[in-house]
């Protein structure tokens, strides 16, 4: 019994060998339905090339026996080399810069640092700009890893900074920097006036500060008379109380637009300003007391379906 099984388990083993493979026809149905494009025979059998090397060039050869130029010939035939080894990539201008920029950085790593807070203020073109310039889509996250290392360089110390770093940091900053905008310094007239403007929303104020016994007139009218607030009159000399001078400068001032607490605080910018120019060394004690910056904020605008800039009409079921 176990032999039979035994010779019934060998037959089935090596009836798949001994049988003859029936052939297969690619119905023409299937051929239809299929999605992918068979790629032709010759494709299939052709066999695949070694690749070979071209011939190096003698340059020393001569072309022959009449040219007598040791290869003159040759050398005006031959095919024009890229500058750049970056020139077959995607974005060759933006690899070469960032090849550079690396390169610069091992060489001037040990030198030492300042702060980044206490780095040259520069202002660096965007990847906006960047982009124009070279006319490479370079990605953001790309871009970034570059300007850290040009951010990196900026903080070289400023007297061991080398000069082929400022050179390369150039080609990265904007037109026009922080420092190149220098506003018109004050003068005093020959009536020993001071001029100071100040904006605050839609008011503005012009105000004239001479020395003398702490007299302000605004449009004509004393400073009771003109505000009637005692927060508004306080912000409109607040400069000059501030740094307790009240008593010592007059002040004439012209005021417009707005409301009267934004005339006042126009006024306090204006002030500010003209005792400047009489004594430039109150500028710190001045910006402490909030006197020197323009505040930017303005009225909100009403949107469509709103109360107010922001005020949403009341729910009402029905």
């Amino acid at each position: 019994m176990a032999q039979r099984d035994l010779s019934r388990c060998l037959l089935r083993a090596i009836a798949p060998i001994s049988r003859t493979p029936r052939p297969i026809f690619a119905s023409p149905v299937a051929r239809c339905l299929s999605t992918t494009t068979p790629r032709p025979a010759e494709l299939l059998e052709e066999p695949q090339e070694r690749f070979k090397a071209a011939e190096p060039f003698d340059f020393a050869k001569e072309d022959g026996p009449r040219s007598g130029g040791g290869g003159k010939r040759l050398l005006r035939t031959l095919r024009i080399v890229p500058a750049s080894p970056s020139y077959f990539s995607a974005k060759p201008t933006f690899t070469d810069d960032f090849v550079r920029l690396s390169a610069l950085l091992r060489t001037v790593a040990t030198l030492p640092m300042v702060a980044p807070i206490d780095a040259p203020k520069v202002a660096w073109k965007t990847i906006d700009q960047y982009r124009i310039m070279t006319n490479e889509p370079v990605r953001t996250q790309r871009f970034h890893k570059m300007m850290h290392i040009v951010r990196r360089l900026n903080c070289i110390h400023p007297s061991l900074m080398p000069e082929e770093v400022l050179q390369a940091m150039q080609r990265f900053k904007k037109d026009s920097q922080p420092g190149d905008i220098v506003p018109n310094p004050g003068v005093i007239d020959e009536l020993g006036r001071a001029k100071g403007v100040g904006r605050r929303k839609t008011s503005s104020a012009v105000a004239w500060v001479v020395e003398g016994e702490g007299e302000v007139l605004v449009n004509g009218k004393s400073l009771t008379q003109f505000f009637g607030r005692l927060h508004d009159r306080e912000s409109a000399v607040w400069a000059l109380k501030a740094t307790q001078r009240l008593d010592k400068y007059n002040v004439f001032a012209l005021t417009q637009g707005g409301g009267v607490t934004g005339q006042a605080e126009a006024l306090t910018l204006a002030v500010a300003k003209a005792l400047l120019v009489h004594e430039p060394a109150l500028k710190p004690a001045l910006r402490r007391a909030g006197c020197v910056t323009r505040d930017m904020r303005k009225v909100e605008r009403k949107k469509a379906g709103h109360v107010k800039a922001r005020k949403m009409p009341t729910w009402v079921k029905r």
